[in-house]
Order: structure tokens, then sequence, then C-alpha cells
């Protein structure tokens, strides 16, 4: 009886943590705060080791599945014209050729970003610069060339995928890159915001399967309910979360999520200084 209660105890922890870092990853995987450098952070604090980084590319598929169903009309839309419609065409292109570069530079690096990069302080360090360059960017004269995602060309969608390849390293922030990128080159934010959410369809579904390809011997029947709880709940706040940044994007700048950017990435060196916590290297 002991067993069994200390079994069913362990069992329901796994799951509340499962269900705490699917709500972190719906949150921060679309908000250019970096959702992958939180989640580091977060596994770190509450020790889950539940073969944690599958687990964390697993449950990405829930957070990328609320956009396929925000966006399900332009989706449904854009595959009932790719043989007939030059506009579907042209954003099935644009999205092929600003996914080309991240999978390319993923293939051929992404075990060593793993091996080196996947720790809390290297996450703080690149939160804080990642802020400094938001607020940078946010503070210069934007020249808005692009107001409809249609009207994009291949070029600014290369121009974006290669931003991407930035976001690689953990605390850059996929959505971040894309989005500070787009305006860089001159989309307007609703624009950068939307081609970043359609953008993390492919990346996020190619990066999901491609781990879990590579690490099916670490997948156990028994891990499903931890998966199944991180899957739901980060579809649900992913979900919201999108809503909530389109909205917010049409009438205000990013840099709040500089300062929190900032403000965390300090948080976390200053723990790691004084030695409040001990943060994994």
């Amino acid at each position: 009886m002991g067993l069994l209660l200390k079994f069913i105890g362990v069992f329901m922890e796994n799951i509340l943590q499962a269900i705490l870092l699917g709500i972190i990853e719906g949150v921060t995987e679309f908000l250019p705060i970096s959702s992958t450098g939180h989640l580091i952070v977060a596994s770190d604090l509450i020790g889950f080791h539940n073969d944690g980084r599958v687990f964390e590319i697993a449950i990405q598929l829930g957070a990328i599945l609320a956009v396929v169903v925000e966006y399900r009309r332009k989706f449904f839309g854009v595959a009932q014209g790719m043989f007939s419609d030059a506009k579907s065409q042209n954003f099935i292109l644009n999205l092929l050729i600003a996914f080309l570069p991240a999978a390319i530079m993923g293939v051929l690096f992404i075990s060593l970003i793993k091996t080196y990069l996947f720790n809390p302080l290297s996450v703080a360090t690149m939160l804080i610069l990642g802020g400094i360059i938001i607020l940078w960017a946010e503070r210069r004269q934007h020249q808005v060339r692009v107001t409809n995602v249609d009207d994009m060309t291949w070029k600014d969608a290369l121009k974006v995928g290669l931003f991407q390849v930035v976001s690689m390293i953990p605390g850059t922030s996929r959505s971040g890159a894309t989005i500070i990128g787009g305006l860089f080159i001159g989309l307007d934010r609703k624009v950068a915001a939307e081609f970043s959410f359609f953008l993390a369809v492919p990346t996020m579904f190619a990066a999901t399967f491609y781990d879990i390809y590579k690490h099916r011997d670490l997948l156990h029947a028994g891990d499903f309910p931890v998966f199944a709880a991180g899957f739901v709940t980060a579809f649900f706040a992913a979900w919201l979360a999108v809503r909530t940044l389109v909205r917010f994007v049409a009438n205000h700048t990013y840099e709040i999520f500089a300062w929190y950017r900032i403000a965390f990435g300090l948080v976390i060196l200053l723990t790691a200084y004084t030695g409040l916590v001990t943060w994994n290297n």
C-alpha cells in the first residue's frame, strides 16, 4: 500500500509539473520572450526530468496546433488554392523559403547547441541581449513597406528566415527574432506577427517530429499521460496568447517584453552569483 501511494504521488507530481510547463510553453511560445528559455529555467527549478528535452519539444505541438486552429480559414483557403491561386502559391513558397535556413542549420548544429547552450545561464545572457536589441529596434524609425502578409516577396521571406536561424540559441526567442526581424525589413506590426505565427507551423512541426524520431528510444507508453497533460494545457494557453498578442501589437510596441526579458535575465544571473539558486550548467 505504501509503495502504491508513493507511485501515485510521484505520478501526480509529474502531471502537475507537465501542466505547469504546458502553460509556460503556450503563453511564451508566441511572445518575444523565448519559450525554450523559460522551459529550461522552469524545468531546472522544479526538477522536471521526464526525458525533459523530448517533452519540451513534444508539447510545442500543442502550441502550434493552436495557431492552426486560430488561422484555420487562412490555412484552408491556401490549401484550396495551392494549385490554382497565385496568392496561395506565393504564400506557400514564402513559408518554404523562410523555413529552409533554420531547417538546414538545425540539422547541422542543433546537437552542439543543445549540448553547450541549453542551460539557464546561457538563457539569461540571451534574454538580456535580446531585450536590449528589441529596445533599440523599437526606438529606431520604422519604414513600413508591407501591410498585408500576401504582399510579401520571396526576398522578404528569406530575410525573416535568416533571422529565425538566430533563434536556435535558447533565450533568443523564435517569435522575437522573426517579428523584430520583420520590422527591420519593412513589415508592419501585424504582418510581422502573423507571418511569425504562420512560419512557426512548418518550423515547429519539423522540429517536433525530428526530435521525437531521433529520441524515440526514450519514449515510453507510461509517459503518455504526462505528455498529454502538457499538450492540452499548451494548446489552450497558446490559443489565448496568439489572440491577445495580435490585438496588443496593433496599438503597442514590444518594449514591455524587452524590459521583462532584461529583468528576468538579471534575476537568473543574480541568483546564480549570490548562490541563492544553484543552476545547472
